[in-house]
């Protein structure tokens, strides 16, 4: 069987629970989220930021040959203070000067945003929440051994069939949760 067979048999799996989601009484309000503009704003800026990401990552690959990702970031940093060996592997200490500059780049990057579209973008959700959210999102990266990005950009760029079972699994993750958030009513 074919990784793209593999792939629709798995997603084909999805189409009878939503046929069912869809019909029944109790579950149209969560879906009804999906029937709305996906992009009501456009899809320009998300095409953008892509190809800037896409720029970036191709950079960093052709600069060191190192598939760029966020999620060795906290190793890599800790090399610099930190005596223990698991910190001063090799890879670690050749790759942590641009994995410093590609952190403190995106935390850039939303200064330059907040600069020039005169607010900063904020969010209704409560602090506990995203501190939650962030350590099962960090717990993620270390149990799949890449984040969203290094598997989600460069993995799915490159082909690898484990960034692909990777990234259908947090998508999926994610839908569920999303979902499930919204069936129980949890507003921000």
């Amino acid at each position: 069987m074919s990784d793209v067979s593999a792939l629709a048999s798995l997603l084909g799996v999805f189409e009878p629970l939503a046929q069912r989601a869809a019909s029944s009484p109790a579950l149209p309000s969560i879906f009804g989220a999906f029937e709305s503009t996906p992009f009501p704003n456009g899809v320009t800026h998300y095409a953008v930021g892509g190809a800037l990401v896409g720029l970036g990552v191709a950079i960093i690959y052709l600069a060191t040959a190192i598939t760029a990702g966020n999620s060795t970031f906290l190793e890599t940093t800790l090399s610099y203070v930190s005596d223990l060996p698991r910190f001063n592997e090799p890879t670690y200490v050749a790759s942590r000067d641009w994995r410093v500059v590609l952190a403190l780049s995106t935390v850039a990057g939303a200064g330059l945003y907040t600069l020039l579209l005169g607010s900063p973008w904020t969010t209704d959700v409560g602090w506990w929440r995203l501190a939650v959210g962030g350590f099962l999102v960090g717990v993620g990266t270390r149990v799949g051994k890449g984040c969203t990005m290094g598997h989600g950009v460069c993995g799915l760029g490159s082909g690898s069939r484990v960034s692909m079972v990777n990234v259908a699994v947090f998508v999926g993750v994610a839908i569920v949760t999303a979902l499930a958030v919204a069936a129980a009513g949890v507003s921000p």
